[in-house]
């Protein structure tokens, strides 16, 4: 394998470093926003230089499922981050036309690192869902949450950022003696398996992260695509009524309807009946309705009480009228022609 990856040349590894290092400092950037055309032109340089590298790590098939860990060079070990690089970069993308695709892009990159540390043997200690890298993660479902698993979840997050804090101090104390040429190889080695450790929980995170925002643009998706009619039964849509003065009887209908211009009118019981004929109410109109099961000689009898108790009620009224001026006009008030 070394032989192969010198038959490459520094090309290779010059493509490797130039896509590392604009990962870097886009990661370092203070930029407001991601979608400055600057900062996409990083991205789009980064990929690009990664792309090729990694198609020239497959022609040149320096690794391999069968193979032991102890069977790569160190030279060649820094090769192994290329698929979790392009996954990085991937996600640093804002078109937001092509998120989805972008999404899963990037998840396969690092899925497919993912497995071929694995394969190896590498592996970050206490980290549970690397063991099921290679296969398709459960997607997180808002709707449904497991605490247990919650608990596990924020338990490894804890464990997987100081295990990240150790490796970043580790790496940045030995990364001046491997760039200058002075690390033996055992440091060489140990370096970028330290670095393909920190990759392994970037990987993690990234991995979580998309498999939340994919729940959610696919759930977004489907509310779109969905037919109109899908989310309940629409009400029937009713003819616009035109203004019109409403009013007691025929009488005061014909007195409100004689100016100039004047709006149309209508009695409270023609209304009724219109409104009853449209299918909006149901029933007789106003002066004809009864209640339900009621006979003719109940609303007769109905009728006929009512009539006697407003002439009991007039008769009452005009009785306390007569007492009224009897107090006020006592006997013989007015009488005035048989004066003696």
């Amino acid at each position: 394998a070394e032989a192969e990856a010198d038959a490459g040349g520094p090309r290779l590894a010059e493509l490797l470093e130039l896509g590392q290092r604009l990962w870097e400092e886009l990661e370092a950037s203070t930029e407001p926003s991601s979608g400055v055309p600057a900062v996409q032109d990083k991205v789009r340089q980064g990929l690009d230089a990664l792309q090729r590298a990694a198609d020239m790590v497959a022609q040149l098939e320096l690794f391999s499922e069968n193979e032991e860990l102890e069977e790569i060079a160190s030279a060649d070990l820094k090769f192994l981050v290329l698929p979790a690089l392009l996954g990085a970069l991937t996600l640093k993308q804002v078109d937001l036309s092509r998120r989805m695709k972008h999404l899963e892009s990037a998840r396969e990159h690092f899925l497919r690192f993912l497995k071929l540390c694995r394969s190896y043997g590498l592996r970050s200690s206490q980290l549970s869902r690397e063991e099921g890298a290679g296969s398709t993660p459960a997607p997180w479902d808002p709707a449904q949450p497991n605490l247990v698993g919650m608990a596990l979840s924020r338990n490894a997050k804890i464990e997987r950022y100081k295990q990240k804090k150790e490796l970043e101090n580790k790496l940045a104390s030995m990364r001046s003696f491997v760039e200058s040429g002075t690390a033996e190889e055992e440091q060489i080695r140990e370096f970028y398996i330290l670095q393909i450790q920190k990759w392994i929980s970037i990987s993690l995170e990234e991995l979580e992260s998309i498999d939340q925002e994919l729940v959610i643009l696919r759930s977004r998706d489907a509310v779109r695509q969905a037919p109109p009619g899908s989310h309940g039964p629409s009400r029937p849509a009713r003819a616009p009524v035109k203004p019109f003065i409403l009013t007691r009887d025929a009488a005061q209908a014909r007195v409100f309807g004689a100016g100039y211009p004047g709006l149309p009118t209508m009695t409270v019981d023609d209304w009724y009946e219109q409104r009853r004929r449209q299918g909006i109410v149901s029933g007789q109109s106003t002066s004809q309705r009864a209640p339900a099961g009621a006979s003719d000689e109940e609303l007769q009898k109905q009728q006929q009480e009512k009539k006697e108790e407003e002439e009991d009620e007039e008769a009452l009224q005009k009785a306390r009228d007569w007492d009224d001026w009897k107090d006020t006009h006592p006997r013989g008030y007015g009488n005035r022609h048989n004066m003696g």
